[in-house]
């Protein structure tokens, strides 16, 4: 395995299945650690260095939720969350609390290593060279080699998940023009769109929340009906 293969921490309490994707990840040449339950993989974080978790919702003690709520307390390490197939509760909770994306269960590895390198991927800096330049956005200054969001006067950081700033950037490079929701879930989240699938509604919703505070209210995000979402920028007297 070579020394700067990604390291993946697992957190979930079903030993077989923790096995078996320790096995799969290490195939496809990741470094894959694992914890048994919430208080564990918490504790492995505060210790040591990964690129992405997987943490399953359903385990005793810790929920997943709890664990991934005092995981955005302190880190914006891309987290995938392991669900049920029959609960998109669990689903839309996770995405509101900071995960960037879900794999229902039952799965096949093969479908979540391609969720892992398609996170890795985006937050690993593999951007084009136009794309590494920093943007003015309004009221705010975007830096895709920093991926980062500041409030250019001031420079007060905008706190954006990983996710949040991929969807940020996808829409901001197209300000003024409708983007279609496949595209964006292809190149925010690398994936196709499912039926019913609610996610990137939930990082749009939270996306207008932080824009909301940290642009006052000059930047929107307006759903466009059956094709996707559209960014723009208000003149103050249009606010």
């Amino acid at each position: 395995m070579a020394a700067d293969a990604p390291r993946i921490l697992i957190v979930d309490d079903d030993a077989d299945l923790v096995s078996l994707l320790e096995v799969d990840l290490r195939l496809e040449g990741f470094a894959p650690d694992s914890a048994m339950n919430g208080e564990e993989g918490l504790g492995k974080l505060s210790q040591e260095n990964y690129d992405l978790v997987i943490l399953d919702v359903m385990m005793p003690g810790m929920r997943g939720t709890e664990v991934l709520a005092k995981i955005r307390e302190k880190s914006k390490i891309p987290v995938i969350m392991l669900t049920a197939r029959g609960d998109p509760a669990d689903r839309i909770i996770g995405l509101e609390l900071g995960a960037d994306d879900y794999v229902p269960k039952p799965f096949m590895p093969r479908e979540l290593v391609a969720r892992i390198r398609a996170i890795l991927r985006r937050t690993g800096g593999e951007a084009s060279a136009p794309s590494s330049v920093s943007l003015s956005v309004g009221p705010l200054t975007l830096s895709s080699a920093q991926r980062r969001v500041w409030v250019t006067e001031g420079k007060e950081s905008v706190d954006l998940t990983s996710t949040e700033f991929s969807l940020f950037e996808m829409l901001a490079r197209h300000l003024g023009e409708p983007v279609p929701k496949a595209d964006i879930y292809s190149k925010v989240l690398g994936r196709s769109m499912g039926r019913y699938d609610r996610a990137i509604d939930v990082h749009v919703s939270a996306l207008r929340r932080k824009l909301s505070a940290a642009a006052g209210g000059r930047l929107v995000i307006e759903s466009i009906r059956g094709f996707g979402y559209q960014m723009s920028l208000l003149d103050q007297a249009e606010r």
